[in-house]
């Protein structure tokens, strides 16, 4: 079943309010997935397309500064943090 692209629009904004609310901390797209009750994979989706947009940034390292093998991180970019706090 395909979505339409309001449909994928209003779950993209599901995931930035998501990230938004937990800045500056950032999450696995598992966890994310969970968050908004949607498959990994059309979440992992949605966070490339939102990374097109600036949206989103990966964060491919771990604290100690080793990459993850295939796992990836994603925080909320700072424009789009000051954009949603004006907003508020």
């Amino acid at each position: 079943m395909k979505l339409s692209q309001e449909k994928r629009d209003k779950i993209s904004e599901q995931i930035v309010s998501f990230l938004y609310h937990i800045y500056p901390r950032s999450e696995f797209t598992s966890s994310i997935a969970k968050e908004i009750i949607r498959d990994e994979e059309f979440t992992k989706d949605l966070l490339l397309f939102l990374k097109e947009k600036n949206l989103v940034i990966p964060i491919k390292k771990n604290k100690n500064g080793q990459i993850y093998s295939r796992r990836v991180r994603w925080r909320i970019s700072n424009q789009a943090h000051q954009a949603y706090s004006q907003q508020a």
